[in-house]
């Protein structure tokens, strides 16, 4: 079933028949959320970093999620996450675009972080609800949350609908009403089913992002103008061609390769998660390193199965 593309532009195919709503500029396309290498005694990995960016820039994505979920954002210090953030902005490819994500409890951190993420030359931030406090997370609070955060910030920002990482699930009318704020670009969701009740959303100001492989083509029949996902860090030209059945609108093959890229992907990050995106990395050639502490790596007997694996799917020689 492989087919990749080589990917050879930051931007959607020019002769692709599209007919999606136009979307916020520059949020069009694959956006790959880049895992943090860490060395061998859990240090950021620097060199690890600019290699894996070295290659992503020639790759054809369209930028990155920075210090998300696959970033390990939890797992990093205030002046880490800004040091990863620079990093990535300084080595990204011309055009690329850079998506810096906040997740905090307390409202004035993720002021605090957006500010800096304004100041190294992010394009956008993404914003998770906070979810230590999650009985008092009602609509109301995160509606407050949200906006307020979108009338201080510098850069727009984007909505991050994850209750798998936060255990809060935005609603629809949430969404519709926080759509309409001139400084909100757009969500991306990454629940397990729901894409659906946002997509009517999807318009000019507001761009709807899938948040996994798993849904990427039904999502962009639907409207949706791309995504960030988590295979792209592995296999970015199979992320890539997935995209294009989308922008081309090819019911006839994008089912099957859709159905194809959910089985590979569910191998890797939906068996393993973080430690199975970073192996994956590793063995297609990135630079994935190990995960930090509580979590931790692939044993090796898992890495061997994995490989073959991806072998017989035709992704690794």
């Amino acid at each position: 079933m492989p087919n990749p593309s080589s990917g050879s532009s930051c931007d959607p195919p020019d002769d692709a028949q599209h007919s999606a709503t136009p979307v916020v500029p520059g949020l069009a396309g694959v956006f790959a959320p880049i895992c943090t290498p860490f060395a061998a005694n859990e240090d950021v990995d620097d060199g690890a970093l600019r290699f894996n960016l070295e290659r992503y820039a020639v790759t054809g994505l369209r930028g990155y999620l920075v210090l998300g979920s696959n970033g390990e954002n939890r797992s990093l210090d205030a002046g880490e996450k800004l040091h990863v953030l620079a990093t990535v902005v300084r080595h990204r490819a011309p055009g690329q675009i850079v998506l810096a994500g906040a997740a905090y409890d307390a409202q004035r951190d993720a002021e605090r972080f957006i500010a800096a993420a304004a100041d190294l030359g992010a394009d956008f931030a993404l914003v998770l609800s906070p979810g230590y406090f999650r009985r008092q997370m009602t609509e109301a609070v995160l509606e407050r949350y949200f906006a307020s955060l979108a009338d201080r910030a510098r850069i727009p920002i984007l909505l991050y609908n994850a209750p798998g990482f936060c255990g809060i699930t935005l609603s629809p009318a949430l969404v519709e009403r926080l759509s309409r704020h001139p400084n909100i670009a757009g969500i991306k969701d990454s629940a397990s089913s729901g894409i659906e009740h946002f997509l009517p959303f999807q318009g000019p100001t507001f761009a709807v992002l899938a948040g996994s492989a798993n849904f990427l083509f039904p999502a962009m029949l639907g409207g949706s103008p791309g995504g960030t996902v988590s295979l792209a860090n592995s296999f970015p030209a199979v992320a890539l061609r997935l995209f294009e059945y989308g922008w081309a609108r090819d019911e006839v093959g994008g089912p099957p390769y859709q159905a194809w890229v959910g089985r590979v992907n569910a191998a890797i990050s939906g068996a393993h998660g973080v430690a199975g995106v970073k192996a994956a990395m590793d063995l297609a050639g990135f630079r994935g390193g190990i995960p930090r502490r509580p979590l931790l790596p692939l044993e090796d007997a898992e890495v061997a199965a994995l490989r073959s694996l991806l072998a017989a799917e035709g992704l690794l020689p």
